[in-house]
């Protein structure tokens, strides 16, 4: 899958391991790259479905976005960057046809 990234401040800190570390520790750093590299490796977002882990669609104001669990509450936020975004009938995002996604950033979502 391809991947771009929201700002550049957080594509740098994602290319840097030094830099990640500084700001989100050794722990949360390791699995921002981890699942980095889990959406690169697969080629369709519905394959994210296969992968140990959480990937799931955000609703209400968050709706179109999708989150990657990290460490609780921490998540891993993105977008698909496909243009247009592939949906299904219901209005949904069609995972089977997402083939880029856009990098947002970690949030805690329940704050």
């Amino acid at each position: 899958m391809d991947i771009v990234f929201n700002n550049s401040k957080f594509e740098k800190e994602c290319t840097n391991q030094r830099l990640l570390e500084k700001n989100y520790g050794k722990d949360r750093a390791k699995r921002i790259r981890r699942r980095l590299d889990d959406l690169r490796a697969v080629n369709v977002l519905e394959d994210m479905r296969n992968v140990s882990g959480r990937c799931h669609e955000l609703r209400h104001d968050r709706a179109g976005q999708l989150s990657l669990d990290l460490d609780h509450p921490y998540r891993l936020i993105f977008e698909p960057a496909n243009e247009p975004i592939p949906t299904k009938p219901d209005g949904g995002i069609d995972w089977t046809k997402v083939t880029a996604v856009r990098i947002i950033g970690v949030e805690n979502t329940h704050e």
